[in-house]
């Protein structure tokens, strides 16, 4: 019988409640909320199953191999822009619908909760649209998922994060380990056994004791594709799967022979990232589950409810593109976004009229363009003093000339440090012109002017409408 003594312990994931045979578990909420599992005594027969099956009392072996890595986008130029990865998970999303699957996601009940469930066409894909930020009740789930496997049937379940836990904290004092080149933090990769930078290539070993409070309470949070391989593995053992993402198509041919594989039914589930959203056609799925599609909603970018419409749309596309009807069950915290609720009714035009006004009232484009002026260095001191001294010309342009432009102040990048060098950026909101175009070409002369510039101490980047916000 599995005993919650310590509540920060308990994830509230329901697989103990999924996989008891007497229904001896229930999820009951606590004074903030949180649902936490109950056993009725009476009805437990004591066979374990709960804590077998519970992801926090797993221990995991960790093997260690080898890897190579690479990086691939789509060549489809519109896809590459509205996508956050290169828009080459876009290039597999696309056939989850069209494979017979079944998509699963948090959606409202009559009585406003939110609950997991599945959906085996399209026109039901509405039920998941709009934000929740609260638990959301999977129910049934886990068992239609078993179900989905005893009827011969596939499932696709897509992360938009690999590894296996995004970053390690310890529990006294705080510590989190970050990357020495970047102001990020290391994911932990089951595979390898290390804890890796996504943005550098940074790697080092896992660490059992705090560097900081010499602690050993060191905790692996969040979710990557890694660690839901590892859960679905525990929970469907009878189940064999696959995993895609940039870690497990390294080797040549290796994306082509996970794809044949699992359209020639040699798996029963394929976990993967934004590779398995667009462009595949899979007919015997029935079944599509997106784990955290809150991911995109929370990017430092105003394209945000756009690329999460974009993702949703197309995994959700993957299921039930066979004979047999699809489900999709999407999990979120935010039921409430009018693009989650978009993906749900399937309502394009209810989609584009709202981020269109949204975007008119903010001036984001297409009512508007956005610069930005990127300055870096190695040194944090010659960052900041640059980037200043290109501020202050603009701001002298604008209030002399009268220039129509909405100049901000001057600040570090979401991510101010990458690769050992430190990034600030100037925001400009304007209707790019040729009056624009002359302003930014001065700009660049300025920089020339700055000895820090010349020298090839500070490097200064000018992106019209980027791709990337951060």
């Amino acid at each position: 019988m599995i005993e919650i003594k310590n509540k920060a312990n308990c994830t509230g994931c329901t697989a103990c409640a999924s996989i008891c045979p007497k229904n001896a578990i229930k999820m009951v909420a606590n004074e903030e909320g949180f649902r936490y599992p109950v056993i009725d005594k009476e009805k437990c027969i004591n066979c374990n199953l709960c804590s077998k099956v519970c992801p926090m009392l797993k221990q995991y072996n960790i093997d260690e191999k080898e890897l190579k890595f690479y990086a691939a986008y789509n060549k489809n130029t519109k896809i590459k822009n509205e996508s956050t990865s290169g828009g080459f998970v876009t290039a597999l999303a696309e056939k989850i619908i069209d494979s017979n699957g079944v998509v699963y996601g948090a959606a409202f009940d009559k009585d406003f909760n939110v609950i997991h469930c599945g959906v085996k066409n399209k026109e039901d894909l509405s039920k998941f649209r709009s934000s929740k930020y609260v638990q959301s009740d999977l129910r049934n789930t886990y068992r239609e998922v078993k179900e989905n496997l005893e009827n011969k049937k596939q499932t696709i379940l897509f992360l938009n994060r690999r590894g296996f836990s995004t970053f390690v904290m310890c529990r006294d004092c705080g510590y989190t380990a970050k990357c020495k080149n970047c102001d990020i933090t290391l994911t932990y990769h089951k595979s390898t056994n290390k804890l890796k930078c996504h943005y550098c290539g940074y790697e080092t070993n896992v660490i059992n004791k705090c560097p900081d409070c010499k602690s050993e309470n060191i905790r692996y949070f969040g979710t990557g594709t890694q660690k839901l391989e590892a859960e679905i593995n525990k929970l469907y053992p009878e189940a064999k799967t696959i995993r895609m993402d940039v870690d497990t198509v390294t080797k040549k041919n290796s994306h082509e022979k996970i794809l044949t594989d699992f359209k020639e039914n040699k798996a029963d589930i394929l976990i993967g990232t934004q590779m398995v959203v667009k462009g595949h056609h899979f007919p015997n799925v029935t079944l599509v589950g997106v784990i955290a599609a809150d991911g995109s909603l929370n990017m430092n970018d105003y394209r945000a409810n756009e690329i999460t419409f974009q993702i949703l749309t197309q995994v959700a596309g993957r299921a039930g593109r066979g004979k047999d009807a699809g489900k999709v069950i999407i999990q979120t915290y935010n039921p409430d976004s009018f693009a989650i609720e978009c993906v749900k009714t399937q309502n394009e035009e209810m989609f584009y009229n709202t981020e269109m006004r949204l975007r008119k009232q903010l001036k984001y484009p297409p009512f508007c363009d956005i610069i930005v002026i990127g300055v870096s260095s190695k040194e944090e001191q010659i960052t900041i003093k640059v980037t200043q001294s290109l501020h202050k010309y603009l701001k002298n342009r604008v209030e002399n000339e009268n220039i129509g432009i909405m100049l901000y102040k001057a600040l570090p990048a979401p991510i101010d440090k990458i690769k050992n060098k430190y990034r600030w950026r100037i925001l400009i909101k304007c209707k790019f012109g040729e009056d624009i175009i002359d302003l930014m070409n001065d700009t660049l002369q300025k920089a020339q002017t700055i000895k820090y510039c010349k020298n090839g101490d500070a490097n200064i980047s000018i992106d019209v409408n980027p791709t990337n916000m951060v």
